[in-house]
């Protein structure tokens, strides 16, 4: 590492679609500091461009002054800027023959053979994304149902578009969706798809991806327990075993909407540094991106890293943004506490004060992520795992991240048990209990 530390780091620079130990960081930013990313867009852009191999393209990791193995680092998400002005998506089909094992990692000219060929564009859709060796089409991707989005000039709202405006979009798709002077990925709008004409929706973009690097190289969209699971005993270069799969990953493929500006995410330190990474900012998504894939977007990042010693985390835990918290886990009013502490005196109890805790979990599946989520949460907070499943069902909830396996376990955390793990001051910031 270099020894100026830095107060403030820019990052407009992306990996090939691989991260972990020998990706080399940026940096260090100072504990304290900011990290400014410019973001490429995450799935389909990535997806379709043969020499990425990753399902999407991030910013290079950071590494953090004094993070060590076993910390964990505080990401505080000061703002989100979507700088593009349409994007495209939809539900993926891929392309037989173009892939050796996952179409997202191990990509090969479905003609020629030739790995993760170069490739050059030729006109509009999919198919025009030709292989520089043999001439033929490349990608190992078509978009089955899909759709051109434009976003108003200050990206407040969008409305999916016609077929002919599509084409015009594709035709220029790199301005559309002002991709990023360092990265490698083909614009979407290129698809020109437009199955879903005039729909209507409001922006709320958030991080599919921010996080720490894994302890192990893998493709960047599988760094989370669900898409995780398709590099053990993988029949390409980059596959992991089963103990590598428990240990290695850190989870920085959420997909989860709440990861948006006014959030704090905490996540693990598995490498010296840290190596914070972001990118696949989504102009919006619902629960659970259940089409596989929304709309991805170049972005402005500003996030704020602080270090947690010795918070020794198996996975991220994330403190959203008030208005996204679950109804019953919203913290007390002043007024709900007053009742309950006359409530409480009047059985001879001393209420407990809480605030409300997200742990990730993460699995091949929403039922084992669930219960990934409640086995975190009970060594974390020292519970046993029965106390947890009540704290969640009285006043928490399970809400799905992104199928296949990624969920947000939301229970009440005793904030003895906060002030504990230096959680607190974070939870207090956010929420604004009427108890202190």
């Amino acid at each position: 590492m270099p020894e100026k530390v830095l107060d403030v780091v820019l990052n407009d620079k992306f990996t090939d679609g691989i991260i972990g130990p020998s990706v080399k960081m940026l940096g260090p930013v100072k504990n304290g500091g900011l990290i400014i990313y410019i973001t490429a867009p995450g799935c389909w852009g990535p997806m379709i461009t043969p020499t990425i191999r990753g399902g999407h393209e991030v910013n290079v990791p950071v590494a953090v002054e004094d993070a060590n193995i076993g910390d964990a680092v505080a990401i505080s998400i000061e703002s989100i800027i979507v700088r593009s002005k349409a994007t495209s998506s939809g539900t993926d089909r891929p392309v037989d023959n173009a892939y050796v094992g996952d179409p997202f990692v191990a990509k090969k000219c479905p003609y020629c053979g030739e790995p993760w060929p170069k490739s050059r564009l030729e006109g509009i859709g999919l198919e025009a994304i030709k292989c520089e060796k043999c001439g033929s089409p490349s990608s190992p991707f078509r978009m089955v149902n899909g759709y051109t989005i434009v976003f108003d000039e200050c990206r407040r709202v969008g409305i999916t578009v016609s077929e002919e405006v599509a084409r015009r979009l594709a035709a220029d798709g790199y301005a559309w969706m002002d991709i990023p002077r360092n990265s490698k990925q083909f614009p979407v709008v290129i698809a020109a798809k437009a199955d879903l004409v005039g729909l209507p929706t409001r922006l709320r973009p958030f991080l599919g991806q921010l996080g720490t690097m894994p302890s192990v190289d893998i493709p960047d969209s599988h760094n989370a327990g669900d898409f995780g699971t398709f590099l053990i005993g993988a029949p390409h270069k980059y596959a992991i075993t089963e103990q590598q799969y428990k240990e290695c990953i850190t989870d920085g493929h959420l997909d989860v909407d709440s990861v948006r500006e006014g959030a704090v995410l905490i996540a693990p330190v598995k490498l010296d540094g840290a190596g914070v990474y972001a990118g696949d900012v989504h102009a919006q998504q619902g629960d659970g991106e259940v089409a596989g894939h929304t709309t991805d977007v170049s972005a402005e990042v500003k996030v704020r890293v602080n270090v947690i010693k010795g918070l020794n985390l198996k996975g991220p835990i994330l403190f959203p943004p008030p208005e996204d918290l679950p109804p019953m886990a919203k913290p007390m009013r002043a007024e709900e506490w007053t009742i309950i502490r006359r409530l409480a005196n009047e059985y001879g109890l001393e209420p407990e004060p809480w605030l409300p805790v997200q742990v990730i979990g993460t699995g091949p599946n929403i039922n084992k992520a669930a219960e990934i989520g409640f086995s975190r949460a009970s060594e974390l907070f020292d519970m046993p795992i029965h106390e947890v499943r009540n704290r969640v069902t009285v006043a928490g909830a399970v809400e799905v991240g992104r199928l296949p396996g990624v969920v947000q376990v939301t229970l009440p955390v005793p904030v003895k048990k906060m002030k504990e793990l230096q959680l607190y001051e974070i939870a207090k910031r956010l929420y604004a209990p009427p108890f202190d």
